[in-house]
C-alpha cells in the first residue's frame, strides 16, 4: 500500500526574505510626485526682493500676495491667471472679490527692490482702497558673511 502525504500534513517552511519590489514602486510614485509639484509651490512672479535683516513671519496658507516687478506691474497670487499683470482696476477688483469674505485677511507686498518708493506707496493705496486692513512688505534674508 502506498501511503499518500497531503500537503496539509507537511510543514511549510516560512519565507524570511522580504519583497522589496512594491517599496520601490511606492517610492519610484512619489519622487514622481514630488517632481511634479516642487515648481508648482513657488508662488507668482519672480522679483529681486530687497535684503533686510527682519524677523520672520507665518504665512497663513491663504494668503494674498501682491507682486510689484521692476516695470512696476502688479501681480495677484489670487487671480485667475498669476501670471499676467493687472492694472489698477483690475487689482482693486479682485482684492475687492478675495476679501468678500474675509475682509481680516492680511496682503504681502513683494516688490523688487529697483522699484520706486512712490510706486509702493501707490501699490498700498491701491490696497487700502480694496479695504485690506493689514499690508506687510516681504524682503530677503541678507547673505551671512563668513567671518
Amino acid at each position: 500500500m502506498i501511503q499518500m502525504r497531503s500537503s496539509a500534513s507537511r510543514p511549510r517552511r516560512l519565507m524570511t526574505e522580504l519583497n522589496l519590489v512594491p517599496y520601490i514602486d511606492v517610492m519610484l510614485v512619489l519622487l514622481v510626485i514630488f517632481m511634479i509639484t516642487a515648481p508648482l509651490l513657488s508662488q507668482g512672479v519672480h522679483v529681486n526682493l530687497p535684503k533686510a535683516q527682519a524677523s520672520t513671519i507665518q504665512a497663513a496658507n491663504k494668503s494674498i500676495i501682491l507682486t510689484v516687478d521692476a516695470q512696476n506691474h502688479y501681480y495677484l497670487n489670487t487671480a485667475q491667471n498669476p501670471n499676467r499683470s493687472l492694472d489698477s482696476a483690475q487689482l482693486v477688483s479682485q482684492l475687492a472679490l478675495d476679501l468678500h469674505d474675509a475682509s481680516d485677511r492680511c496682503v504681502f507686498i513683494k516688490g523688487d527692490k529697483t522699484v520706486s518708493y512712490g510706486s509702493m506707496i501707490t501699490a498700498m493705496t491701491l490696497l487700502q482702497q480694496a479695504g485690506v486692513a493689514k499690508i506687510y512688505l516681504l524682503a530677503a534674508a541678507p547673505d551671512k558673511k563668513i567671518s
